[in-house]
């Protein structure tokens, strides 16, 4: 493999790394922190804010990036997973990690994992410390003066969690998960609730009362103090922080970058002004994204797992009453229980539906997608792929173009997507 070189040598590395994550995750902070001492520390040049949460999480950390570039900062990004691109995962000032610097990470990276196993792979590093590691090494050598990461799965066990945030945050609590986090709020509070410091601010947007009961507990042990978007903004959204990015849900999610950009040190200077700036210009693609494909309209929205269902439904009462008419939905799901409150919200709006099998091995099938539609859904059911409904990026091919589409499901069929229409 070539250092620096392009195409074949980026594909070869590209198929390594997704291999890695087909093997399965691998969780616990062990093994990271030995890739992190083993680079120099890396993420300790780099101070930070990290966010967890089951749902809001990447929208936060845009809004929490836009606010700090508003403010004059030079900021990293890192979030997950990317919709196009592998390398917009990590963003210098928004701008993606190249396949040149990949294909140059990995190889720097390669050889330190290979004397760390000692002939181990199985214990190798996965695909997300591959990524963290490349993201702690770009945002130090590019000189940020700020990070904002976003955790993978989870808290407590997860690859970002060796970092010490200046400021921590968690978005919300549901179940999703739950082979792994628990199959409570309570529990999957609790993991998430890992990425607490003693001492350092906790930011807690809308969430269950038992799961933030649960966060409070052990910010408290921890000695660090919280502010919740319920104490200091109540329960009528009208009063939230306005911003760019469509639904109600953001600006819940305004509300939380809001006060996770307020409990910043007095160093960062953050203004009321900045704030208002950058939740003006939150760049944050396939979240209740409004489109246009040939001058129809179109939505992009990764709502995935139960609670995103319940945004969904609202979004989408929204959608009809404003257009008069029932969309045509395409989906595609990964996992059946996130397919079976997602599937039940779209047959209540939609006109028709076009299931999709995202290309990922936990993608629901068509069967088990067409089990899952009521029986008194009395519109078409439809079994199609993106490169047919998308054949051209002016063009979407299901339903009567007149009618709106509204794509949402899997981030991985909305990169899919996305990757048509660019």
């Amino acid at each position: 493999m070539t250092k620096g070189g392009r195409g074949a040598d980026y594909a070869v590395v590209a198929d390594y790394l997704f291999a890695q994550k087909a093997h399965g995750g691998k969780f616990g902070i062990d093994r990271m922190d030995v890739l992190a001492t083993a680079l120099g520390r890396p993420e300790r040049l780099v101070p930070w804010v990290q966010v967890a949460g089951t749902n809001g999480k990447g929208s936060v950390a845009a809004m929490l990036d836009a606010i700090l570039h508003a403010a004059g900062w030079r900021t990293g990004l890192y979030t997950s997973p990317h919709l196009v691109h592998l390398g917009e995962r990590v963003q210098v000032d928004r701008r993606a990690l190249t396949e040149v610097e990949i294909v140059n990470y990995f190889a720097e990276l390669q050889p330190i994992a290979a004397r760390l196993v000692e002939g181990a792979a199985d214990d190798g590093p996965s695909f997300f410390e591959y990524m963290t590691a490349m993201a702690f090494l770009q945002f130090a050598r590019k000189g940020c003066e700020i990070g904002v990461i976003e955790v993978g799965l989870g808290g407590r066990l997860d690859a970002t969690t060796i970092v010490e945030p200046e400021v921590a945050v968690i978005t919300s609590i549901a179940m999703d998960h739950c082979e792994i986090l628990g199959d409570t709020l309570e529990q999957i509070a609790w993991e998430k609730a890992g990425v607490i410091k003693p001492g350092r601010p906790v930011i807690l947007g809308r969430m269950p009362a038992v799961a933030e009961k649960t966060i409070r507990k052990i910010a408290s042990e921890r000695g660090a103090p919280v502010r919740s978007v319920a104490e200091v903004f109540g329960n009528e959204v009208s009063v939230y922080p306005q911003t760019n990015l469509e639904g109600d849900y953001q600006r819940w999610n305004a509300a939380t970058a809001t006060l996770a950009a307020q409990a910043l040190p007095g160093k960062w200077r953050i203004t009321a002004e900045a704030i208002a700036s950058g939740l003006a210009h939150v760049d944050w693609p396939g979240r209740w994204q409004r489109v246009q494909i040939g001058g129809r309209m179109a939505m992009l929205d990764a709502s995935h797992n139960p609670e995103g269902a319940q945004v969904l439904d609202a979004n989408l009462a929204q959608l009809v009453a404003a257009t008069g008419r029932a969309p045509v939905v395409i989906t595609g799901v990964l996992g059946l229980a996130r397919a079976r409150p997602l599937i039940a919200t779209i047959a209540r709006h939609a006109g028709e539906i076009h299931f999709v099998v995202p290309q990922q091995g936990r993608a629901c099938s068509f069967e088990e997608l067409e089990a899952l539609v009521p029986d008194n859904f009395r519109g078409p059911v439809v079994r199609a792929r993106v490169e047919a409904l998308f054949p051209t990026k002016d063009l979407c091919t299901a339903g009567e173009p007149e009618v709106p589409v509204v794509v949402t499901g899997s981030i991985y069929l909305l990169g899919e997507v996305m990757a048509r229409l660019r």
